[in-house]
C-alpha cells in the first residue's frame, strides 16, 4: 500500500470521527436540560389586625345622696346631744351643757350620716370596650434551592414550584413552564 493511501485513509477516518463527535455534541446540547429542586421553604410574615371588643360589665358605685350637706344627720345629732347635755348640771351650767351637747351632737350626727351614706352602693351596667389584636401568618413567597451542573443556587419565587426538577435554558431555570 502506498503511503499516501494510508495517510489519506487515516485522515478520512479521523475526519469522519471528528464530524461524528461534533454531531453528537450538537445533538446533546439540543436535548432539554433539567436542574434538581433540592428544597422549598415557605416565606411568611405576621399580619396583625386590631379590632374592638365590647362587653357589658356590672359596676358598683356609691349611691347618690339625697342630703349632700348632711342636714338630717346634723339636726338629729344636735337634738340628741342637746337632750343629753340638758341632763347634766343645773342653772347656767345646764344651759352651757345643753348648747355644748347640741353642737357636739350635730358634728357627730353629720359624720354618722356621711359614713352610712358612703357605704351605700348601687350596681349599674356599663358598656366597656377595649382593642385586641389578632395575628396570623401570611405567605409572601418561596425560597427555592436547586442544583445545576454541580452548583447550588437559591431563588425566591411568588409561586411554589411544581415537581422535583426545573427545565434549564442557557443556564437559566424556566420557572413559568410546566415541569416534566
Amino acid at each position: 500500500m502506498s503511503k499516501s493511501i494510508v495517510v489519506g485513509s487515516t485522515l478520512a477516518v479521523l475526519g469522519l470521527g471528528g464530524m461524528a463527535f461534533g454531531a453528537w455534541q450538537i445533538q446533546e446540547s439540543r436535548q432539554p436540560q433539567f436542574a434538581d429542586i433540592t428544597g422549598v421553604e415557605t416565606l411568611t410574615r405576621t399580619v396583625e389586625t386590631p379590632r374592638e371588643v365590647c362587653e357589658d360589665v356590672v359596676v358598683q358605685r356609691q349611691a347618690p345622696t339625697r342630703d349632700p350637706h348632711s342636714v338630717v344627720g346634723t339636726a338629729a345629732g344636735a337634738i340628741v346631744g342637746g337632750l343629753l347635755g340638758n341632763q347634766v348640771g343645773g342653772g347656767s351650767g345646764k344651759k352651757i351643757a345643753t348648747v355644748a351637747g347640741a353642737v357636739g351632737g350635730g358634728f357627730a350626727g353629720r359624720e354618722v350620716q356621711k359614713r352610712i351614706e358612703s357605704g351605700q352602693t348601687v350596681a349599674t351596667t356599663q358598656r366597656q370596650c377595649h382593642t385586641v389584636t389578632d395575628s396570623h401568618q401570611e405567605t409572601v413567597g418561596y425560597e427555592v434551592s436547586w442544583r445545576y451542573d454541580g452548583q447550588e443556587h437559591t431563588t425566591q419565587l411568588d409561586q411554589r414550584p411544581e415537581g422535583e426538577t426545573v427545565r434549564v435554558v442557557n443556564g437559566e431555570p424556566q420557572w413559568r413552564e410546566p415541569q416534566a
